[in-house]
């Protein structure tokens, strides 16, 4: 029996649904840049980068990534990308699974959604790191993102009118730990 061309491709409709959530996501993004951009810088690119990552597009992805973390290395004060269920199925495992243990660690995260998000910094960092090793980017390279995290790292980009963001620090770690593997292997 033949199927029938209308019927629908599942995977299709997702793929459009998610494309449609991130044009729209970042529409937003630009529409608020300007009101609240003198406050805390925003980087508009960020689901974007995040979507052409999970397709696999890992050349946009660092291209974005990396004019995120240049515009905002040297702020003090960041925006971050909360990690909401809803948005959870745009993002690398890795960022799932850190999620997902905060969440197990400290239920209390799931009411108060500064403590379940990372910074646009880091969020960028650990793109960047990863399309660096998806895409076999030399050492040197490598060594300038390892030392982009540890600018981040400083105490002084944690937002001093929120409580610490506990998972942006451990995707820091993660990011850091994922570039040091890649150096000793070189």
């Amino acid at each position: 029996m033949s199927r029938c061309k209308t019927e629908l491709n599942t995977s299709e409709l997702v793929e459009l649904l998610q494309t449609f959530a991130v044009e729209h996501l970042t529409t937003y993004r630009q529409l608020v840049a300007p009101d609240f951009g003198s406050v805390v810088p925003i980087v508009t690119t960020d689901f974007e980068a995040v979507y052409a990552y999970k397709r696999g597009d890992y050349q946009r992805c660092l291209q974005l990534s990396t004019q995120s973390v240049q515009s905002l290395l040297n702020v003090s004060h960041l925006s971050s990308v909360v990690t909401y269920p809803e948005f959870i199925q745009l993002m690398d495992d890795d960022i799932v699974s850190l999620t997902a243990l905060w969440l197990i660690i400290d239920p209390q995260c799931r009411r108060i959604s500064r403590y379940s998000g990372v910074s646009q910094l880091t969020l960028s960092l650990y793109l960047m790191t990863q399309c660096q090793l998806k895409l076999h980017h030399s050492v040197t390279s490598l060594v300038r993102t390892l030392h982009y995290v540890k600018v981040a790292q400083r105490p002084i980009r944690i937002q001093q009118h929120q409580a610490p963001l506990v998972l942006d620090r451990l995707a820091l770690q993660l990011t850091l730990e994922l570039i040091g593997i890649a150096l000793r292997s070189r």
